[in-house]
């Protein structure tokens, strides 16, 4: 899969919200998907820092993307499994969201997925190692 044809995904695969948060894929590899999730005032929550949801969305996205890369065209997947932690919030700066698959099986695949602050290129999720998908 090549960073185009990823690019083209994210308005034919995915429910129709996920292309309104504006991601855009940066890279994609060998099991592997860098996406870009612009800064918006709309999935900001009071105080100017960007609502969780809205990363988390970008990172099930990023790991959907990096599942096909590997296994070389798109599978149905789903979430079932999305554990996080927050290092701090980030305000008014894209997030880097990176999807770097750690197991692949024929029905389930497992990722650690970082989101980093753009503007400082700080953590804002370390790698957590379990975000399991599901076909």
């Amino acid at each position: 899969m090549t960073t185009t044809e990823a690019g083209e995904s994210l308005s034919t695969l995915f429910a129709p919200w996920v292309p309104e948060l504006g991601p855009a894929v940066e890279a994609v590899g060998e099991g592997r998907a860098v996406l870009r999730l612009p800064w918006s005032e709309r999935p900001a929550r009071e105080g100017g820092g960007l609502s969780g949801q809205a990363p988390m969305a970008g990172a099930g996205t990023a790991t959907v993307i990096a599942a096909p890369a590997a296994r070389g065209g798109f599978v149905p997947l789903t979430t079932v499994r999305q554990p996080t932690s927050f290092r701090r919030a980030v305000t008014s700066a894209d997030v880097l969201i990176e999807a770097l698959l750690t197991k692949l099986g024929r029905r389930m695949a497992s990722a650690d997925v970082k989101l980093t602050d753009a503007a400082w290129i700080n953590y804002c999720q370390p790698p957590i190692g379990n975000d399991r998908l599901s076909t």
